[in-house]
């Protein structure tokens, strides 16, 4: 393969072609299933909005009665819009209001009447996939318009203080200050609500709650940034939990930028059950490869609750995985944020030689994938000059490996939640560090020692691909590969949620996607 590795052209093909194999089985049983997150997600795109005064979305209203009458297994898509065309309602948000009320009975026409519903569902879908093609072609118009950064890897930096407008003028003035991506992360335990919350909200912990208004507000923040500074800022939110799909529309329709949305994330760290999280992501990916979003996976998360250097090549099987799953959904190379992290225990000895010989085996591995390189947290204390230290090591590793996403480490983890000061110190080791030495990868030669462990590293990957392979991912999630968590088949977080396709399953929003009319 050439590279600063040598790395065995052989191994690594044979690498991948196990990763499909193990990937496969799964993707065959995502297609012949589906979930109340992706039902909702398709309606969503088909217009409905709002919540009744409970908080509820309408959405989930409709789906759950759809369910209740005929369940989920032709999907939501005819019956919807038989009744809807049927009784003559006005729209899909007052057929949700009356349905929840218990005026309204659902049915699955025979095959023969089911055409003036089909086409209905799918002009209504393909107005929001519409309105999803137009976003993206207004990102790209945008980025010629005020430019990308100058530099890679871009510097991300995390903002989120519970209040959507409290986040806002943060947001702009971390990007003033150099961010090249704003993250609005979640507010905690939003992962496990099956539902998406409804309009702006004011109320979050440790993070600000994923709604469609929320991404509006911030999206037009950051626009206006964008044109103040000359360069195009991009913005992050999750794709992940119980409405995974549903999310990912919205970030469609409203122009995210990029999405954490990882294949096995929600089962490992969320125990969210294994089916319901691969159809989810599946779905979930077709959007985000139609939208022209740059997903996040999180591997990184592996090396929080497993050591880092003797899980390292679980990190490597999950990120060949993660773009198998990809690029089967329809995204391409350049979407791939495939995630690793700096967390191996500073005390161990050469311990930064091992970073640099994961980070740049990742590098070499998916030359053409934007990944994106996570902080120390794991071991990090009060101590926040040390803390600031290991950041420097971080950012230096990855200006040596030339990383595509570099998210901002802070010197006060684990100790509160960062104030601007810490971000503007946090930054500022970004900066000296990319302009120092910002392409010292061109001069890098590794010794045998990085060479020699990336090799093993690889080695040991296709060797658990290979278990893998014999066993079923499925069976391998169960019995704790990954992450250390042992998550069944048969257990976990909204599973009731999921069902097994009927003859003559209908959802135009997957028709569109797959097909990949524009």
């Amino acid at each position: 393969m050439g590279g600063k590795l040598g790395l065995d052209a052989r191994t690594v093909a044979r690498a991948r072609r196990l990763a499909a194999a193990a990937g496969k089985p799964v993707v065959d049983l995502a297609k012949t299933h589906t979930t109340v997150a992706v039902e909702r997600a398709t309606l969503r795109l088909a217009g409905i909005t709002g919540a009744d005064p409970d908080g509820i979305p309408w959405v989930n209203r409709l789906v759950d009665a759809v369910a209740a009458d005929v369940g989920l297994g032709h999907g939501v898509a005819v019956p919807v819009f038989d009744a809807l065309l049927r009784d003559g309602h006005a729209d899909l948000t007052l057929l949700a209001q009356k349905a929840a009320a218990g005026s309204v009975h659902f049915e699955v026409p025979n095959p023969g009447q089911q055409g003036r519903a089909r086409r209905a569902a799918t002009a209504a879908v393909r107005r929001g996939i519409t309105r999803i093609d137009r976003r993206r072609r207004e990102r790209d118009r945008l980025i010629a318009r005020h430019g990308d950064p100058q530099q890679r890897p871009w510097i991300y930096l995390i903002v989120a203080t519970g209040d959507i407008y409290e986040d806002i003028p943060q947001a702009q003035a971390a990007a003033r200050a150099g961010a090249d991506v704003i993250a609005v992360i979640r507010s905690t335990g939003q992962s496990l609500l099956d539902y998406v919350p409804e309009g702006a909200t004011r109320e979050g912990f440790a993070g600000t709650y994923a709604t469609q208004e929320n991404f509006r507000l911030m999206r037009a923040a950051l626009d206006a940034t964008s044109k103040e500074v000359g360069r195009y800022v991009r913005l992050t939110n999750y794709a992940s939990g119980l409405c995974m799909p549903e999310i990912a529309a919205l970030a469609g329709l409203e122009r995210l930028d990029m999405m954490l949305n990882d294949s096995m994330y929600g089962i490992l760290f969320r125990d969210i059950n294994p089916i319901r999280t691969f159809v989810d992501q599946r779905f979930s990916r077709q959007i985000h490869a139609r939208a022209g979003i740059i997903i996040n996976t999180g591997e990184d998360n592996y090396l929080t609750t497993a050591d880092a250097v003797d899980a390292a090549h679980t990190v490597t099987v999950s990120q060949l995985l993660n773009e198998y799953f990809a690029t089967e959904a329809g995204l391409e190379t350049w979407q791939l944020g495939l995630g690793h992290a700096f967390e191996i225990n500073p005390d161990l000895p050469e311990s930064f030689r091992l970073e640099l010989a994961h980070a740049l085996l990742a590098r070499e591995l998916f030359p053409g994938a934007p990944l994106k390189w996570m902080p120390p947290t794991r071991h990090m204390t009060g101590d926040v000059f040390r803390g600031n230290l290991l950041d420097g090591f971080f950012n230096l590793a990855g200006a040596l490996t030339g990383q595509g996403i570099l998210l901002v480490g802070m010197m006060t983890e684990a100790v509160v939640t960062p104030w601007l000061s810490d971000r503007d110190i946090a930054l500022q080791n970004v900066r000296y560090v990319l302009r120092a030495a910002g392409n010292l990868h061109e001069d890098f030669t590794p010794g045998s020692f990085i060479q020699n462990r990336a090799a093993t590293v690889l080695r040991e990957a296709v060797a658990l691909l290979e278990r893998i392979v014999d066993d079923g991912l499925l069976d391998a999630i169960a019995d704790g590969t990954f992450g250390i968590m042992r998550r069944p088949a048969d257990r976990g977080r909204g599973l009731d949620g999921v069902a097994r396709r009927e003859d003559g399953y209908c959802n135009p929003a997957e028709e569109i996607l797959e097909g990949g009319v524009r």
